[in-house]
Parts: C-alpha cells; structure tokens; sequence
C-alpha cells in the first residue's frame, strides 16, 4: 500500500539531514575554537579576512552567506577581542572595511591544524577522505544551485 505522505517522512527529506550534519559537524569544531576563544561564526569570519585580507562588510556577508544585521554583532566581538579592525572606506564613507590586526594573524598560525584535526575526526572504516571531499563539492553545487534560486 502506497503512502501518499511518504514525501512528508523525515528520512525522506533533503533538509533534516543537512541540519543534522551541520550542527553536529559545528559541534566538531567546538573544543577546537574554544581553545582559540572564538566561535564557529567568528571562525569563518576568521577564514574569510585570512585567505582574502581586508574585505569589506558587504564582501565578506556575500561570501558567508550572510546578511549585514546578522554580520555586524559578530564583527563587533571579533573587533572587542582584538582580532580585527573596521575602518572607514577614505573613498566612501558608508563603505566599512574590515582587517586583520596582528593577534588576528597571530590566531591563524594556532588555527591552521582545525581542518586536518576536522577531517580525521570524519574518517573511519565507513568513510574515506575521498568520500568527506567529493560530498564537499556536491554540498557546494548544491549551494550554488540553490543561492542562484533563492
């Protein structure tokens, strides 16, 4: 007998298991972002500003997805913890940029060793790092897909 609601079953749908990987996936990175006292937000804040150096708020909220009212709070406890500076745009004055200080710097030498540690942490008799890389890229089509939907 068919179930006409069997699209509407949990293990049926696309979402739940996205969230659950991503929380949990976040959960992972916790003991190592203490350490750095900071948080998983703050960290991909961190990952932006140290592969691209000094962007501006509106660069770094394209590339984490991210509105400005949600990226503002999380640049101000970065910029209170000292680990980076806003400045004012000299050619625009509403454009506001965002760097590294040099304890911001300093961080990424103590971070550099979180993805290797988070790739392990993955790997086990059912899982191999190939599996990890190639579910990275299909997350990334998808996330491109979707953000062209939305």
């Amino acid at each position: 007998m068919d179930d006409q609601f069997a699209s509407l079953y949990l293990e049926n749908q696309i979402c739940f298991p996205l969230y659950a990987a991503s929380r949990l996936t976040t959960k992972l990175y916790t003991p190592y972002l203490k350490e750095l006292d900071i948080t998983y937000p703050q960290y991909l804040v961190l990952l932006v500003l140290w592969q691209h150096n000094a962007q501006t708020v509106n660069k770094i909220g394209e590339r984490l997805m991210l509105e400005t009212n949600t990226l503002t709070p999380l640049l101000k406890r970065l910029e209170a913890k000292e680990f980076i500076k806003r400045t004012r745009s000299k050619e625009d004055e509403r454009t506001v940029i965002v760097s590294l200080t040099k304890a911001g710097e300093k961080l990424k030498e103590k971070a550099v060793k979180i993805p290797e540690k988070i790739i392990g942490s993955f790997q086990d008799e059912s899982v191999s790092e190939d599996e990890i890389v190639n579910f990275r890229d299909t997350l990334n089509k998808l996330i491109k897909t979707l953000d062209g939907k939305i």
